[in-house]
Order: C-alpha cells, then structure tokens, then sequence
C-alpha cells in the first residue's frame, strides 16, 4: 500500500504552525492567480466560465488531497482546452462529463495498475510537439476576441477557426484591439516591475480593463454580455450512461486520460527538481482519476497538474498538498463571494491571457533547440506530431506520432543488433589485435549476436551459415539483453537445420532475460541442458570433446 499512500498523511507526520502558515499564504496567492487564468480556461474549452472555477475547487482540493506530490497545484489547463471544446461540440456537456468520468476511472486502474513509471516511455519529440501544437491552436482560438470580429458561423475545428477569421477580417473591433494590446502590454512588462511583480499580471490585466470599459463605455463585449454568470455553489449532477454513449465517448476518454497522466507527471518531475523531493507517480494518477470523476459529478471539466500554478506554490513557501487544500477553499469563497463581478471582465482580456499561456506553454526554445540538434528521424516525428495536433487532432497526433516514433526505434534497433561470425586465430592478417583471437578447433564456428534479438534481427539469425565441414556451432550470447518471441522462433528453425545437417548448436553466454524466454517455451529442455555453457572458453572446451 506504500505506493498508494497519499503525501499529505507522510507530510503530517512532521507537520507544523509555521508550515501551515506558508501554505495558507502560498494557497492564498495560487488561488488568486487560477482565478482569471481558470476562467479563461473554461472560455477557451467552450464551456461556462463557473464551470472552470468548479474545476478548481473540486479537482484541485481532491487532487491535492489524495496526491502523490507534495506542492502539485491542479485544475484546468491549456493542454485540455481545444480536446474539452471538441467533445462538447460533438457530444454536449453530458457526453463531456461521461467522457470525465470515464477518464478518471481509467487514472484510478493506470495508478493501481502502477503504470505510473510507464509514461516516460513516451518520447520526448512527442510530448514537445503535441505541447507546442496545442499552444498554436488556443492562440489561434482567442484571435476572434482579441480582434473583436464577429463570426458569420461557429467553428470548432482549428483550422476552420482560422480560415473563419481571414473571412471575417473587415469586421475587427478597433476598442477590442487597442485593449487587447494594452492587457498584452500589461502580462508583459507587469511581472518586471519590482513593486508590482508579486501581483498576479492576470488579476491586474481584468480589473484595469474591466474598469476601462465600465468608466468609458468601450464598446467590447464582456463575459456578461456573451454567458450567464452563476454564483451558486458546484452542482451535483450524474450524468445519463448507457452503453451507447460510453461507446461514443470512449476514444474521448482514453485521450483525456492519457494527457492528464502526462501533464500531472511531467509537472511532478518539475516540482521535485524544484524542491528536492520524488513524488508518487502512482498515488498522483489515483488521485488525478478521483480528481477528474468528481470534478464531472460537480459540473467542472477534465484537470491535471498545472506547472506554472505549482511553480508559484513553491515559489510563495507552500511545501506539503494544505496549499493545493486552501487553494481550492479560497476559490470556493471566492465563487460564492465575487463571482458576479467576473461578468465586468472584457473578453479582449481573456484572449490576451490566453495568449500569453499558449507563448508560455508552447516551448518553442525547447522545440527550436530539439530541431536543430536532434536527428533527422527524431525532428519528423516532433514535426509531425505538431502538425497533425494543429491541422486534426491529439489523439491522431499522438497516435501517429507513437506508431512513427515505435518504428524509428524498432528499425534502430535492427540496425545496431548484428550476427557476426568470429576472427580466427589461423586467419589472423598482419595489423589485427592477435591478442583478442582465441584458438577455435577446426571443427567449430563460432557467431557473435550483439544487441537485442527481436522481430528485427530474426532474419539474420535464420541465414546464418551451416558449413558442410562443421560439426559445432557456437552461439555467443554476452551482448544479448533481451530475446521476444519471434527471434526464439527463428532460433527454434536453426536449430532444427543444425539437427538435419548432423550440427551440435551450443550456447555461451546466454543472459537472465533470454534464458527465461528459452525455458518458459521448452526450448532449453529441447537443446539439452549440456548445450548451455557460461563463458565462450566453457563452450569452446566442451566443442573440442564433440569432435
């Protein structure tokens, strides 16, 4: 149950007055800065703007509860945004909440499962491409508002978004630009000012400019003008199930909770580096599965570990999850309290926000530095993913990036695993190492196997040559990690052949991994325990008695 246990019950172990006051004080800011980001968030994924907030408070309060970091700071997040809007597009907030719920029971059984480890698998060209598409699509999400055109339709695709906007061009709204820039000016030169710095840019951004529009009558539209604003508190509501709407949903989910378990882990990994500590992955993937669920149950949208709002947890002193705790009360006050002034808040404001946590979330330093120096193979499989994530979807990007990504490394691989047969002592030519040539009785040839066998090499180990004057042929097995299936079979046919031409086949060397696979299948019984030998010199002693 180790791997289970939440950090909150290992930090209260130690827990003391003044921690808890940093935390408060650290949950207190962080909730100040989800505010406005959390209602863009919820605009960006076509959603209410409550409902974001909803998100913050149940997700980020049980996420924090149950979770396997000590300072992760949860709730919606940029990467969730154009997957969220395409659901409700296509199935309605009741599809969307399914779809949730789904997902948090899929981190639920990833966590008990402790698949946890297993995310890193995912390649880094993968997750930099998909991070930075993402980005591109939700800055382009947020031209319409910036912009203050008006659309003639209702586009949910990206590219549809776009071409919406070059055919609506002649319809900008000069005020909605000129705030626009100026909250865009603020979020950027704000954080370099030294009294005004520790104040969230975003909160400064929305109350300057609702305060603009109000004291001038701008004529820019607000999130009142466009949403009904409630301030009721988050309402329990389950979902209608049935097998056809499960079915419908599922891919949904799948890709909810797949990108939930990478953002939330690869924010864990940031947080430890941050503060020395190594999260559970495991109690973090049950805890973002329960998050998710009940965030569905309580009107909110998918969540996972937000990496900027758990940076500035550690940064204000929060050290255990009674930050992420507080966080959520705080929202939740804040809900019932002030949430009908958020209606004040210009919509040119939101899309500069958002501007700024797509430039902040795209990496393109990272993306630019990945394509200048990594291989060819990796740059097209981060290019791709970056485009198809843009131009279709994550989950084809993610997809065909996998598939891409799984072939480049299998044909690797196959590359680097070889057969080759030795260097003789009696051939040995004149500018060679005679010191590494060892005597091989006239009878014997002996082949090296290096790297992997797999489906890749298997191949080369069935054309490997049986001479018609050899009586023994060594397998040298050292360099050999690991075996699958297929190269086994490929074994079993060489071993028949050696049979048919009257061929003793010995093995030197064989290592833990492949010598399992050769007993589990019966394959070391069928070649006879005295065929496996330890070292090349053991099978090289036991071939000059075969003669």
């Amino acid at each position: 149950m180790k791997d289970f246990t939440p950090k909150l019950f290992l930090c209260l172990k130690e827990y003391s007055g003044e921690q808890f006051a940093r935390d408060v004080v650290s949950g207190v800011i962080v909730a100040i800065i989800a505010l406005p980001l959390s209602i863009a968030l919820a605009l960006a994924s076509g959603v209410a703007p409550e409902q974001g907030l909803y998100t913050a408070i149940v997700a980020g309060f049980l996420i924090s509860f149950f979770g396997g970091s000590r300072v992760q700071i949860a709730g919606p997040t940029a990467a969730f945004a154009s997957i969220v809007a395409g659901i409700v597009a296509r199935n309605g907030m009741e599809g969307m909440a399914v779809a949730t719920i789904l997902a948090g029971i899929i981190l639920v059984l990833m966590g008990v499962l402790r698949l946890g480890s297993m995310i890193r698998f995912i390649p880094f060209t993968i997750t930099t491409g998909f991070t930075a598409g993402i980005a591109v699509t939700i800055a382009i999400g947020q031209i319409k508002d910036f912009l203050g055109l008006t659309f003639q339709n209702s586009p949910v695709e990206t590219m549809e978004k776009l071409e919406e906007v070059i055919r609506c061009i002649g319809t900008w709204n000069t005020a909605a630009f000129a705030l626009g820039l100026a909250c865009l000016a603020i979020l950027i030169v704000c954080p370099r000012i030294p009294l005004i710095g520790k104040i969230p840019p975003s909160l400064i951004a929305v109350m300057a400019s609702g305060a603009a529009v109000k004291a001038f009558d701008l004529p820019v539209n607000t999130i009142g003008d466009l949403y009904t604003l409630s301030a009721a508190l988050p309402p329990f509501h389950m979902p209608a199930v049935n097998l056809g709407v499960i079915r419908t949903v599922l891919p949904d989910a799948f890709t909810i909770a797949v990108l939930a378990a990478i953002e939330s882990l690869l924010s864990c990994v940031v947080a430890d580096g941050m503060i020395g500590d190594k999260h559970n992955s495991n109690a973090e993937l049950i805890a973002q599965g329960i998050g998710n669920a009940a965030s569905a149950l309580f009107g909110g949208i998918p969540a996972t570990g937000a990496i900027a709002r758990t940076a500035a947890n550690i940064k204000n002193g929060g050290r255990t999850p009674v930050a992420g705790m507080v966080h959520g009360a705080v929202l939740l006050l804040i809900l019932v309290l002030l949430m009908p002034y958020a209606a004040l808040i210009p919509m040119p404001a939101i899309a500069a926000i958002l501007f700024m946590v797509a430039y902040n979330m795209s990496g393109w330093r990272v993306f630019a530095e990945t394509v200048k120096t990594s291989p060819k193979s990796d740059v097209v499989v981060l290019a791709l993913t970056f485009f198809l994530t843009v131009v279709f979807d994550l989950v084809v990007a993610i997809a065909v990036g996998l598939i891409l990504a799984s072939l480049l490394f299998m044909k690797r691989m196959s590359d680097v695993a070889d057969v080759k047969e030795w260097d003789y002592l009696d051939s040995y030519e004149e500018g060679s190492d005679q010191k590494r040539l060892m005597p091989v009785p006239d009878h014997v040839m002996v082949f090296e196997i290096t790297g992997p066998m797999f489906f890749g090499i298997a191949d080369k180990i069935q054309e490997l040559p049986v001479g018609e004057e050899k009586t023994v042929m060594i397998l040298r097995m050292r360099s050999v990690p690991a075996m699958d299936i297929t190269a086994l079979n490929s074994l079993r046919k060489l071993a028949a052949f050696c049979r048919k031409k009257q061929v003793r086949l010995v093995f030197s060397h064989v290592n833990a991994q492949p010598m399992k696979v050769m007993k589990k299948s019966g394959f070391y019984a069928e070649t006879g325990e005295e065929n496996f030998r330890s070292c090349i010199e053991d099978a090289l002693a036991y071939a000059e008695t075969l003669k």
